[in-house]
Parts: structure tokens; sequence; C-alpha cells
């Protein structure tokens, strides 16, 4: 299995990878040190956050490193009146008669209350490749869907602005 991620998402990861080994994990060491030296450490509680702090981390850094060696570099390839990766996309829900803006990114640059939906979830793989004026099931899994119309599509690019997520 492996994640589908632009070459900027890549080179967001390695930076935060840089940063977090090279800058942040020395700071967290050396608090780790200057906690131990408070004494006991079974009722240091300066000590067990210094660790906590340092663990999360180390932990942060392999995940970043996990999905950088597991990616799978993809592209906009969408056609110029088609949704695709990083456009900016009008939808009208039929439900409740409500439109959205939504932008569909890479999993990774995921923000749902931010309008930033991924191309892996049921709307975006419902709108990818779609065109404006078309009407598009969202499959929920077993059975269950609704329908929603695009009503407009920008076309967007990987300008790098977006975040990648936190966890």
């Amino acid at each position: 299995m492996y994640d589908e991620l632009t070459k900027e998402d890549i080179a967001k990861m390695q930076e935060e990878i840089r940063h977090r080994v090279q800058d942040l994990r020395p700071k967290l060491i050396e608090d780790v040190k200057v906690a131990r030296a408070f004494g006991d450490l079974s009722e240091n509680f300066e000590y067990k956050c210094a660790k906590q702090e340092k663990n999360r981390n180390d932990a942060r850094v392999r995940y970043l490193e996990r999905m950088v060696k597991t990616a799978h570099v993809v592209a906009d390839t969408s056609k110029s009146d088609e949704v695709g990766l990083f456009d900016k996309v009008e939808i009208l829900m039929e439900q409740n008669q409500k439109t959205r803006t939504i932008r569909i990114v890479t999993t990774l640059r995921q923000n749902a209350l931010q309008g930033s939906i991924s191309k892996e979830s049921p709307v975006g793989k419902a709108v990818l490749g779609h065109r404006a004026g078309e009407r598009v099931l969202v499959d929920m899994g077993g059975g269950k869907g609704y329908y929603l119309q695009i009503m407009s599509i920008e076309k967007g690019t990987d300008d790098g602005s977006l975040p990648i997520s936190r966890f």
C-alpha cells in the first residue's frame, strides 16, 4: 500500500523531517537531560513531560519517513474542463439545496473544516474527472449514497500554500 502524494507534499515532509531531526531533537534531548537532573524520576513531572515531547517528536519523524518511503508521486492530469487535483469546485447538495465550495487535495493536506477535501474521500472520488453541470453519486458504501451537482470548477495548482496534516 502506498500514499498518493505530490512532489510538493514530499518536499514539505522532508523539510519537516529535517527541522525535527536537526533543530528540534537536540533541544528536546537537552530538555530531558535537564529534567532528569531534578531528582527522583518516579515523581519528576518535568522529566515525564520532556520524555513525552521527545517521544512525540520521534514518532512524527518515523511517520513522515514512512510516508516519504512509501509515497507514489501523482500529478494532476485532468483536462481543462474536468475536476482535478487542487481545483476549487462549487457543488450543490441535492438533499438540502445548499451550495458549498470545496478544494480537492491529497489526503495529507485534507482539512474538511476549511473546505479541503481529500481526493480519496467519497466526495472527492465522486467529483474527480467530472465536468460542471454533471450530477454525480457520492457512494457511502453499503448501498448508501446521495447525489450532488457540480456547479462550477476553478482550476487550481499546487502552490504550496496548504500545510500538511498533523496527528
